[in-house]
C-alpha cells in the first residue's frame, strides 16, 4: 500500500452543514428527481477515493438545507453533526444573513468562531468558505463590501484555529455569469465541479489547478446580449419571490429535511469496492 505524505490527511467521517450552496442547488442529480448533487457531494467522492487508496471505508452526511441562516447552521445542524463524531466538518453559512440590510458582521463572525471552537474541541478538522467576489455581479455588486469584510473575518478565524479555507473570493472563474444558474445565486454544475476541486486543494490534496481556476473563454456578443435580456426575467422569476418570502417571514427551505441526514457509506461508483464498516470515532 502506498501511503499519502504525512501532511495530507485521510478523512473517513465527513459531515457538511450549511444552506443551499452546500445542499447543491442548480446542480441537478441525474438519478433522483428534485434532488441536487453540489460541490460537497462531489468533494465527498474525491475524499472517498483518497480513503479507498488507504483501504479505509468512508462515511458522509450532508445536513445543509436551502434558505437556512447562520443561526440554523451553527445551531440544530451543528448539534446533529457533532453526534456523528466527524473527523471533518465543512461549515459554509451566513450567505443568507449577508443579504439582509441589518446584518451585524461582527456578530456573524463571533457565532462562526464559537462553532469552530466547538468543532475543533471535538477533534474534527474544519473547512470554511469565503463568499465570492461580486465585483462583476450586477445588482449583487452592492454586497461586495460585506463579502470582503466577512472573508477577512473568516481568514482570521481560520488562522487562529487551524481551519482550512475554500477561497471562493479568489476564484476568478466564478466572476463569470456563465458559472451561475438562472437565479444568479446558485452555481451551475460546472461551477460546483470547480468548487469541489478547489475545496480538495484547500484540504491539502493535489489537483490540476488549471482545471478549476482557469476562467472560461471570453463570451461572444450574442452571449452578452442573452445575459442582458435575462435581467427582466430574473427580477420576475427570482428576485420578486425572494422579496415576497422575506416580507412573509418564510424561507424556501421551510418543511425540507436534509438530503443526507445520516452518516453513511458514500462510495464513488467508479472506485473499486472496499469491504468493511465505518471506522469507529
Amino acid at each position: 500500500m502506498t501511503s499519502l505524505p504525512a501532511d495530507r490527511r485521510v478523512w473517513t467521517r465527513y459531515v457538511a452543514i450549511g444552506d443551499s450552496f452546500t445542499e447543491g442547488l442548480s446542480d441537478p442529480d441525474p438519478e433522483r428527481e428534485d434532488a441536487f448533487v453540489g460541490w460537497a457531494d462531489r468533494l465527498a467522492l474525491h475524499l472517498d477515493r483518497v480513503a479507498a487508496d488507504e483501504h479505509l471505508p468512508f462515511g458522509y452526511a450532508n445536513l445543509a438545507v436551502r434558505g437556512r441562516t447562520l443561526g440554523d447552521v451553527v445551531g440544530p445542524q451543528l448539534d446533529a453533526a457533532m453526534t456523528m463524531t466527524p473527523d471533518l466538518v465543512s461549515m459554509v453559512g451566513g450567505g443568507n444573513d449577508l443579504l439582509r440590510p441589518s446584518v451585524d458582521l461582527d456578530a456573524l463572525a463571533a457565532r462562526l468562531e464559537e462553532a469552530v471552537v466547538r468543532i475543533r474541541a471535538g477533534g474534527a478538522d474544519v473547512l470554511l468558505a469565503t463568499p465570492t467576489d461580486t465585483r462583476d455581479a450586477g445588482l449583487f455588486r452592492a454586497l461586495r463590501g460585506r463579502h470582503a469584510v466577512h472573508a477577512a473575518n473568516l481568514f482570521t478565524i481560520a488562522a487562529d484555529h487551524g481551519c482550512h479555507v475554500l477561497n471562493l473570493w479568489g476564484m476568478r472563474a466564478l466572476r463569470d455569469w456563465r458559472m451561475w444558474a438562472e437565479d444568479r445565486i446558485h452555481l451551475t454544475t460546472e461551477g460546483h465541479r470547480r468548487v469541489a476541486l478547489a475545496a480538495l486543494t484547500a484540504l491539502g490534496h493535489p489537483t490540476d489547478r488549471d482545471e478549476w481556476s482557469t476562467p472560461l473563454p471570453p463570451a461572444g456578443p450574442s452571449a452578452r446580449a442573452d445575459e442582458l435580456r435575462g435581467h427582466a426575467e430574473w427580477v420576475r422569476s427570482h428576485a420578486t419571490p425572494w422579496v415576497e418570502r422575506r416580507l412573509r417571514g418564510t424561507s424556501s427551505g421551510d418543511g425540507r429535511d436534509p438530503k443526507r441526514p445520516e452518516l453513511s457509506h458514500f462510495r464513488d461508483p467508479h472506485a473499486r469496492p472496499e469491504p468493511g464498516t465505518l471506522p469507529e470515532p
